[in-house]
């Protein structure tokens, strides 16, 4: 592929991260790219490419770029739990799942109350084993994205899944709730409002969340997938790359050559390499931090 140059716009004499002086494409041809999560024990990276109804494989130790899963729900968004499974947020069968060693699929969710989610979006599971997930309506407002359908639920909201499995409804006053992601000390959990234009900041009680405040407003585009250092800052996926300060401050835009970052997350074997999907296209750059490990 090919690589760009690239520079952070600094905003905030505390930001300090540095790294590559460009960015290095790793695949481009896709329709909308989604999703990325890098699986450590195989040294490669899953994304989805959601109109295509694919998830592809870019493998590290090579480049290739090939299909991992085809048809795959629609899937969007991706993490892995603490015993390295998959778990993923299906638009098209509006439900989240996890991939088994053995490649089975095991519906971790598709129902609150017996009611059809609309299309869960992004996920992030916490060290206590619970799987905590958006469902915006993306999936069921047209067939671009899933499968064009009535909403059986009142709003688009967040939930819980316990390790026991009962689904419990954790945030119901969001418009279209987004990318979702854990402060290392899982005592704070971020979530992008895409409609609200912000990101909102929640204490984290057990399996219970309280405040909600808005953290940030969004200086370009719409906010969609988040992820956190383990210096506790905010990295925001919208019309470019994001980065705030865990009180808040917006301290540096990493511009990316395409019109709208979907999603983003750290990988490689330090965790200090960053994944980008933007629109058509995934990009990589190396960075002097690391994510924190709670994907």
């Amino acid at each position: 592929m090919h690589n760009d140059p690239v520079g952070f716009r600094n905003f905030d004499e505390r930001f300090a991260v540095a790294g590559d002086d460009y960015l290095e494409c790793l695949f481009s041809g896709g329709r909308w790219t989604e999703g990325p999560v890098y699986v450590p024990s195989g040294k490669y990276l899953l994304f989805s490419d959601i109109p295509n109804d694919r998830i592809m494989r870019w493998d590290e130790t090579d480049g290739s770029v090939s299909v991992f899963r085809s048809p795959a729900g629609y899937t969007n968004g991706h993490t892995l739990d603490r015993q390295g499974r998959l778990v993923s947020c299906e638009h098209g069968n509006r439900r989240v799942t996890r991939t088994e060693l053995d490649g089975s699929v095991t519906v971790i969710a598709d129902r609150w109350e017996g009611k059809r989610f609309n299309s869960p979006n992004d996920v992030v599971v916490a060290s206590d084993g619970s799987v905590w997930f958006t469902d915006p309506p993306y999936g069921i407002t047209s067939d671009y994205e899933g499968h064009k359908a009535d909403p059986e639920i009142d709003g688009c909201h967040v939930y819980r899944v316990d390790p026991s499995g009962k689904v419990e409804r954790v945030a119901d006053d969001f418009q279209r709730p987004n990318g979702l992601a854990f402060s290392p000390d899982e005592r704070v959990l971020y979530i992008a409002d895409t409609r609200g234009g912000h990101l909102r900041r929640f204490d984290v009680d057990g399996g219970s969340l309280s405040g909600g405040e808005v953290f940030a407003e969004s200086p370009g585009g719409n906010f969609d997938g988040l992820r956190v250092d383990v210096e506790g800052r905010v990295w925001a996926a919208a019309a470019d790359v994001h980065c705030f300060d865990p009180d808040g401050s917006h301290l540096a835009t990493l511009p990316i050559p395409q019109p709208s970052v979907s999603n983003l997350v750290f990988g490689g074997p330090k965790r200090n390499r960053l994944f980008i999907t933007a629109t058509d296209s995934v990009y990589s750059i190396m960075l002097n931090t690391n994510g924190s490990w709670r994907l």
